[in-house]
This record gives structure tokens, C-alpha cells and sequence, in this order.
């Protein structure tokens, strides 16, 4: 048995809390933190990649409108894969313990991010390659459902809103540190060779980096090469520092590090398989915008299905135990109310980069003769990357706070609040969103659609928080793990949903039907939260 393997954990116990367990609990959650994040940046890496791509002419031969359909297919493939990959991740810490889930997850993420650095040094390079490297950088959005589990062990229930709300909080960082990272890196060659050879950017580039701005040279490449510098040291950390704990009510039957990474990666190849399956119908139909609707439950169904029926004995016995969830109907409220919350979080951070570009930044003129879009550049337009990391910076930074709300308040009151704030702002974007698609100068909407948004994304994240309170209150310490894995699986599907959804409502020239139909599936989950939590009938009065 193993040195970093914890043998004794009652986190309940006040007196080992303060003695012994907060200290081990602290320094677990100080190095989940950043792994966590900079998983996150490789998977959402593709929704600011896509802009310079598009600065830098990455057209691949097609026209306007088909390479944006393009750009907005990458950062929905990394959106798909990595919604899929959460579902067996929901349960790698009670087959593999957390230190060596932690660990190898983190370290499997070098894998995306050195074969997207040597794909972005060359503009010809076919589309499929990217798709490849977009497939793969789904294994950041698995980590977060493995690594929330994780964290939900270490901390004692009263706890659990802040180190939950630290953990993804802050782990959702990566999306706001990725977009400020990434244009940051490209303006120089950081890694001589390593890092290609510059190209030329257009000068509407609309970045906060003055030398891009003035349509200078850049180095895409290190857009990849970038979280390499993370990785190599968290890898490190995470065997030196990190604890599996080894606990009946945990990860009782541990194998060597060895036979947990297969049983990691053999878990995670069924979920490769069946993404992989799944986008082959989506895009083989893809004239057909309901197909995804139908496909996505079968993905999900089958994954579940297949974890259990190819699943060795062992396995197949850890499983079915944990997937006792799915008969307590509370798993599948919350599941629908934190798409509501982290669903929207993750999908409009993949989205928004690109939608303030094709927005505000071109002129959309219906040429009345043909019928046919025009797209022209709009050299009034905003710059995508001095605004794109707001958003997700303010709803990163306010979940912990949603967290401390919630401890104190109750989640489910919290998460009313918060379900009302986005019905508002979902219309209200929509609202300038078409004012500006259909504008000859759609940069007088900016300010409106950008206010809006921003605090859209404030929501999401104290939903963020007072979700994870409910979740702990409602399910026992066994099952709030594997719960909290499984509703970020499936709530992470909104990484591809929302640039999907918004990409082909913006093709049609209506862009505000995407935020119009948000903003009825928010007012479904208020209805939810209040009749199982908060109304006279609740099952659990504002847990």
C-alpha cells in the first residue's frame, strides 16, 4: 500500500477535521485547482484559436459562410467529446482513487495540446486534422466531473459549498486564463523553432495586444506549446503530493497505478467510441439541425450502457453499486437544473468569441436581388479579445461566492434568483443580437448585448455554486460524489450544444432564436427548482 494512500478519513469527526484531515483536504484541493483549470483551457482552447484562425484566413477552401460553420464546428466536437468522456469519469475515484485519477488525467492532456501546436504552424493543413485535435482536447472537459467528485471526499458536508464552489470556481478559470493566455503567447515566439514561423494578421484582428491590433506578425503554434509549460510541472505535483483515500465508503479496492490507468483509460476509450459514433451522424446529417437532438441521448445511453456490460467483474461491481443513482429521481432534477447553471456557463464561453466576431464584427446585408446573405468585415467592430474573457471571468470569480450564498441561505433559494436573472438576460441578448445581425451598423448594439451577457454569465456561476449545496444536502456521502460526476457529464454537453445552436441560427440570419429558446428551457427549470425544493409540496425544503 501506498504512502499516499489515507487508510483513516472521517472528515465529520470535528476532531480529526482539525487535526488531521483539513491540512490533507487543503493541499489535495491547492493542486486539483490548477490541474483543473488548465483542463479546462485545452478544451475550450478552440473557441479563441478559431478567431485567429479566421484572422489568419484559415478558410479551407470553402466560402465565408461554410468556413464559419467550420470554425464553429471545432470548439463543438471538443464541446461533445468532452460532455461524453465526463460520463465515465463521474466514476474513475472508486475505481482508481483520486491521486491516481488525478494524476493521469492531467497528464493525458499533453497529448491535445502538443499535436494542436504542431497543427497550427502550417495553414494548409486539412480541416480533419483539426477536427482530431478538437476530438481529443475533450479529455479537459472529462477531468472536471472526476476531479469534483474527488474534491466532494475531502471536505465535510458543511464545507462542501465552499471547496466545491473553490474547485470548479477557480478550475473555471482556465476559460478566462485561456483567453487572455493564448493571444498573450501568440505575439511572441516564445519557443524559438518550436514555436513556427510567424504569420501575418489582418488588421481587424480586434485583439486587447496592440501589436496584433496593428496587424502584426503572430505565432499561433503557441496556443498549444503554451499549456505544455502547466502540464509538465502539475504532472509532477500531482505524484508527489496528491492522496488516494482508501475508504469503504471511497475507493475501497484500489489496484496498483499501473492497472488504475488502464482501468482509466478502458473506461475512457468507451467514451471515446461512442462520441466518436455520435458526431459520425451528426455531421454525416448534417443538413438536418434535429439530428443532434436524437443522437445525444443515444450517446449517452449507450456510454452507460456499455460501461456496464464491457466492464470487467471488479468494474462491473463498482459500477453497478454507484449507479444506484440513477433510481433516486432527485439525480435527474438536478441534472436538468445544473445544465441550467454550468450547461450555460461552458457552452457560452465556446460560443461567445466567435459569435461577437460574426455579429458586431461583419456586416450582414441580405442581398434582395438573390436572396443571399452578404458578409462584409466591419471595420467599426469590437475587439473580440478585449471583451470575450469578461464573461467568463466574472463567472468564475463569483462561484465560490454562490457557494457561500448557498451555505448560508440554501441552495435552492439561490438557484431561483438566479433562474429568474437568466430568463431576463437570455431575451435581452437575443434581443440586440437580431437588432444587431440585421444592422448596417451593428456596433450600436455591442454595449447592450455585451452588458447582458456578462451578467448572464454572473448567474450561471452562483447557479454554479448553489447547485453543488443542493446536491450535497440532497444525496449521502456515497452518492454526491458520482452525482456530482454524472450532472456535469451531462450539463457539459452544453459546450457543444450552444456554439452548435447558435452557429446554425446565425447561418439562417437568426440569431436571436438560439437565446429565446434558452430562456424557456431556464424558465422550465425554475418551475423544477421550486416544485421539488422550495414550494409547499418540496420533498427537501431549500436544502
Amino acid at each position: 500500500m501506498s504512502n499516499k494512500d489515507l487508510t483513516k478519513w472521517d472528515v465529520e469527526d470535528q476532531g480529526f477535521w482539525e487535526s488531521t484531515g483539513k491540512k490533507i483536504a487543503n493541499r489535495n484541493l491547492w493542486i486539483s485547482i490548477p490541474s483543473l483549470l488548465v483542463g479546462f483551457s485545452v478544451w475550450l482552447m478552440w473557441g479563441i484559436i478559431t478567431v485567429q484562425m479566421k484572422n489568419l484566413g484559415f478558410t479551407f477552401g470553402k466560402s465565408v459562410e461554410e468556413a464559419m460553420g467550420l470554425l464553429f464546428m471545432l470548439p463543438a466536437i471538443a464541446g461533445l467529446t468532452g460532455a461524453t468522456l465526463r460520463i465515465p469519469s463521474s466514476f474513475f475515484i472508486r475505481l482508481a482513487g483520486g491521486r491516481n485519477t488525478i494524476l493521469f488525467t492531467t497528464a493525458l492532456l499533453m497529448i491535445p495540446a502538443f499535436g494542436t501546436a504542431i497543427l497550427l504552424q502550417d495553414p494548409s493543413t486539412p480541416f480533419e486534422y483539426f477536427m482530431v485535435m478538437a476530438f481529443l482536447s475533450g479529455l479537459g472537459g472529462g477531468n472536471f466531473a472526476s476531479s469534483m467528485s474527488n474534491i466532494s471526499f475531502f471536505y465535510p458536508k458543511k464545507e462542501q459549498g465552499y471547496a466545491l464552489g473553490m474547485n470548479a470556481g477557480l478550475g473555471n478559470f482556465g476559460v478566462t486564463t485561456m483567453q487572455i493566455l493564448i493571444p498573450l503567447a501568440m505575439t511572441v515566439p516564445f519557443l524559438g523553432v518550436l514555436s513556427g514561423d510567424s504569420l501575418p494578421l489582418s488588421s481587424n484582428s480586434g485583439t486587447i495586444f496592440k501589436r496584433i491590433a496593428a496587424g502584426s506578425e503572430t505565432w499561433l503554434a503557441n496556443a498549444g506549446w503554451v499549456w505544455m509549460l502547466w502540464l509538465i510541472p502539475l504532472a509532477y505535483f500531482g505524484y508527489k503530493r496528491l492522496n488516494n483515500i482508501r475508504t469503504e465508503a471511497v475507493s475501497p479496492n484500489i489496484k496498483s497505478p499501473m492497472v488504475s490507468y488502464g482501468r482509466i483509460l478502458f473506461l475512457l476509450s468507451i467514451g471515446f467510441v461512442t462520441a466518436a459514433a455520435g458526431l459520425f451522424f451528426i455531421l454525416t446529417f448534417k443538413e438536418y439541425t434535429w439530428v443532434k437532438w436524437i443522437v445525444l441521448p443515444i450517446i449517452i445511453a449507450l456510454t452507460v450502457v456499455l460501461m456496464k456490460a464491457l466492464s470487467p467483474g471488479e468494474i462491473k461491481e463498482n459500477l453497478k453499486r454507484q449507479f444506484s443513482i440513477f433510481d433516486n429521481k432527485h439525480t435527474w432534477v438536478m441534472t436538468i437544473i445544473y445544465t441550467m447553471t454550468f450547461g450555460s456557463f461552458i457552452g457560452f464561453a465556446a460560443a461567445v468569441g466567435l459569435a461577437i466576431k460574426f455579429i458586431f464584427g461583419v456586416k450582414h446585408i441580405l442581398n434582395e436581388t438573390t436572396g443571399v446573405w452578404e458578409h462584409l468585415p466591419n471595420p467599426d467592430g469590437p475587439a473580440t479579445f478585449m471583451y470575450v474573457w469578461v464573461g467568463a471571468f466574472v463567472g468564475a470569480l463569483i462561484r465560490p461566492i454562490g457557494g457561500k450564498m448557498a451555505d448560508k441561505l440554501g441552495g435552492a433559494i439561490i438557484t431561483q434568483w438566479v433562474a429568474i436573472v437568466m430568463v431576463i438576460c437570455s431575451v435581452g441578448v437575443g434581443y440586440y443580437a437580431n437588432l444587431a445581425y440585421h444592422s448596417a451598423t451593428p456596433q450600436d448594439f455591442f454595449m447592450q448585448f455585451f452588458v447582458l451577457i456578462v451578467i448572464l454569465f454572473a448567474a450561471t456561476g452562483i447557479g454554479n455554486g448553489s447547485t453543488f449545496r443542493t446536491i450535497s444536502m440532497v444525496f449521502n456521502k456515497e452518492q454526491a460524489g458520482p452525482v456530482l460526476g454524472w450532472t456535469s457529464a451531462i450539463a457539459a454537453y452544453g459546450a457543444f450544444l450552444i456554439p452548435k445552436i447558435i452557429g446554425e441560427n446565425m447561418k439562417s440570419g437568426t440569431p436571436e432564436v438560439a437565446m429565446y429558446g434558452f430562456a424557456a428551457f431556464y424558465a422550465i427549470c425554475a418551475v423544477l427548482n421550486w416544485w421539488y425544493y422550495l414550494g409547499p409540496k418540496a420533498d427537501i425544503k431549500n436544502p
